[in-house]
């Protein structure tokens, strides 16, 4: 397995002139772990290796722009998580999703840890709920989206209370399966409180 490689300010400074030989080195030691992370998102190898590529492209083209003293593999980081969030984005059916997503990311002023996890999480989350059967998308997407009550949505639908019970928690103990426990627990909030 390839280790990160530390590079001296001279290095640094020697690539942002455009030497070719210390990016090979970077892509080298860097592009495995950039795989895996999109990998970790994507879950398919010709989407995780695009990133990949993508990734090295943006940092070769915007070489002269990187700070110095500024560490690499954060840098690099921040590029994958942007193009992840794009190929996410470009997965999701949902169209009024993706644009309350698009004016999130506008909004925000200070591209933190937390804002760029909050972000892939909503667009992970709508992939998940997309994989629900359609009854169970529509119960979930009303309690969790409008804020209807069990009685409320059962007569909009036209259904028991029980029935639209019973769909409401498959759905999450499906999504449960789709994504982790705390996930989930992100997933429930930010339905509650962003969409509300």
């Amino acid at each position: 397995m390839c280790q990160s490689i530390a590079l001296s300010a001279e290095q640094l400074k020697d690539f942002t002139k455009g030497n070719e030989t210390i990016f090979r080195e970077i892509y080298v030691s860097y592009s495995p772990k950039v795989f895996r992370f999109a990998y970790s998102f994507l879950k398919e190898r010709p989407h995780s290796e695009e990133i990949v590529q993508e990734t090295f492209l943006s940092l070769w083209e915007n070489r002269e722009k990187f700070e110095e003293g500024k560490p690499l593999e954060p840098y690099l980081f921040t590029i994958a998580k942007r193009l992840i969030l794009d190929q996410l984005r470009k997965n999701t059916s949902s169209a009024a999703l993706r644009n309350k997503l698009l004016i999130a990311i506008a909004a925000q002023h200070n591209e933190t840890e937390e804002n760029i996890i909050f972000s892939d999480m909503l667009v992970l989350a709508e992939k998940a709920i997309c994989e629900l059967p359609q009854q169970q998308q529509v119960v979930f997407r009303l309690s969790r989206l409008e804020g209807l009550s069990y009685d409320e949505i059962a007569q909009r639908l036209n259904l028991s209370r029980n029935t639209v019970k019973n769909h409401l928690g498959v759905a999450v103990k499906k999504l449960r399966t789709s994504l982790n426990n705390q996930e989930v627990i992100c997933l429930l909030f930010m339905w509650v409180y962003l969409f509300r």
